[in-house]
């Protein structure tokens, strides 16, 4: 029989997580999000625990797990603090996972290390105004000319809604940019996308006012901007002309991250909402005690139960190297889902208290929806799941 527990290794982590979610990371939540601040003190302990290098070899300071570990880590953050939660995937996913699937030895030597430890961030600009899933909307563009150390590319164009760009701590962005033109063998022309690391405080690069947003306030976003950027031409990632491709692998794995922290917020509101039913009381008894309360409560759970039965599905598969793509894109969505409707409900348990950002629930009502959206809308998801049926 397929076994979905967890082995000691695996239970250990999750348990560690979820004390130090619970000890550490939920007693200033509030404080961040009120002030739209970035927790670097809880990052800081994050890099100590080793949370951002959990799947890289040791060679690189990693922590020689795997990334079903990061799944059960963003999981646990997810229940009380999904900004924190989405800076580690970010970081790991978007920052330093594609420097490690991609880069030479010498970018992982270079890069790969600090990203590990936690002592560095970096950030993935794939989005624009009017690309993003759509690859054939990319307007950012990198020519290659002599400079005076040698060649260098020059990168012009934009990006939005980039997580960990503009940190005190960001290294760099990778950026996916047109670089020229390739021909299909039927003949038609398509652009050549390739992904272009380029370091904080290039000139010409600029994070620019980070966005004002509904939910994910501690969380760092910021519009990138880049005017006649230098860097050299060894800065190109991987292959020229397999930046997108190799982004979309990148998302495929993201899914799954995504998808734990999702079926985290799930849960959180799940917890949240059992605890306040028991003790808040109404016409005599506890709220906890009325029959609807206990069938929204127990639709929630079946919510967060099936989002982690779906992303362990899709983790289990990517690590024995098996197609997952589509099991991605299904766990993406049920957890994208699950987090926005346990949100929605738990706020209705709460009642008014729900509607007050001091309580956990209304920032989890902020935030979730969020997670509809980032990483591949649910429409994305659902175009991929029809594509593999053959639609």
């Amino acid at each position: 029989m397929v076994d979905f527990q967890l082995d000691d290794d695996y239970r250990e982590l999750s348990e560690t997580v979820r004390a130090f979610a619970d000890e550490v990371v939920a007693p200033a939540s509030q404080k961040h999000d009120e002030e739209h601040s970035f927790p670097y003190e809880i990052v800081s302990q994050m890099g100590e625990m080793g949370l951002f290098g959990l799947p890289f070899p040791e060679e690189y300071g990693g922590m020689g797990g795997d990334y079903f570990a990061l799944a059960l880590a963003l999981e646990q953050l997810g229940r009380v603090d999904q900004s924190v939660a989405i800076t580690l995937e970010a970081g790991v996913s978007l920052g330093a996972m594609p420097i490690y699937r991609f880069g030479t030895d010498k970018q992982r030597e270079t890069w790969l290390p600090e990203l590990a430890a936690g002592r560095a961030l970096a950030g993935f600009g794939l989005t624009e105004p009017e690309a993003g899933s759509d690859a054939g909307g990319t307007k950012t563009n990198a020519r290659l000319e002599e400079g005076a150390e040698g060649r260098e590319w020059v990168i012009n164009g934009s990006k939005e809604f980039i997580t960990n760009s503009g940190t005190a701590i960001t290294k760099f962005v990778t950026v996916t940019a047109v670089t020229g033109t390739e021909t299909r063998p039927d003949g038609r022309t398509r652009k050549e996308i390739s992904t272009i690391i380029v370091p904080a405080g290039t000139p010409g690069f600029r994070a620019e006012k980070p966005y004002n947003k509904v939910g994910w306030n501690a969380s760092d976003t910021h519009p990138l901007s880049f005017k006649d950027a230098r860097v050299p031409e060894e800065n190109l990632l991987g292959v020229r002309g397999r930046g997108y491709a190799n982004f979309l692998s990148i998302l495929d794995e993201g899914r799954i991250a995504i998808a734990a922290l999702g079926t985290g917020a799930a849960q959180g509101c799940v917890d949240l909402s059992v605890k306040y039913a028991k003790e808040r009381s109404a016409f005599g008894s506890n709220i906890g005690k009325y029959q609807a309360i206990q069938f929204k409560i127990a639709r929630m759970q079946a919510r967060a139960h099936t989002a982690r039965l779906a992303y362990y599905d899709a983790a289990a598969r990517m690590l024995a190297g098996k197609p997952f793509k589509t099991e991605a894109a299904i766990a993406k969505m049920v957890a994208g889902e699950a987090a926005m409707d346990n949100a929605r409900d738990a706020t209705q348990v709460f009642g008014g208290y729900g509607f007050i950002n001091e309580f956990t629930v209304a920032r989890h009502y902020r935030d979730s929806k969020i997670l509809e959206v980032g990483e591949g809308t649910t429409e994305v998801q659902l175009m991929l799941i029809a594509r593999e049926l053959g639609l």
